[in-house]
């Protein structure tokens, strides 16, 4: 397949979903309240991406829901993944650190 078309085909798979995604874009208050107060989610963890990005998940063990949220540095937070089903992974032991 050519480069050409190879990228023409990218282009067509990510167009869709960059528009979807600026769609479920909003004040973080406002996404915030809704995962609270909509779905029972609570903020599980997260952290930086980078200077201008934070990504978290929010999870309601109750109803079995999770999001995933990524929020920019002009405060609008943007729903990137949610699903339902969720569950705990396994506790894993991790080496403590170097020693000495």
């Amino acid at each position: 397949m050519s480069c050409l078309k190879t990228g023409a085909i990218v282009l067509a798979l990510f167009v869709p979903f960059a528009a979807s995604a600026q769609s479920n874009c909003a004040d973080r208050d406002s996404v915030i309240s809704k995962l609270e107060s909509g779905y029972g989610e609570v903020f599980a963890g997260g952290g930086l991406q980078n200077a201008q990005r934070i990504f978290e998940v929010w999870l309601s063990e109750d109803k079995g829901t999770w999001t995933i949220l990524m929020t920019r540095a002009d405060g609008k937070s943007c729903i990137m993944a949610s699903g339902t089903n969720w569950r705990e992974g396994q506790d894993v032991n991790y080496p403590k650190g170097i020693p000495g």
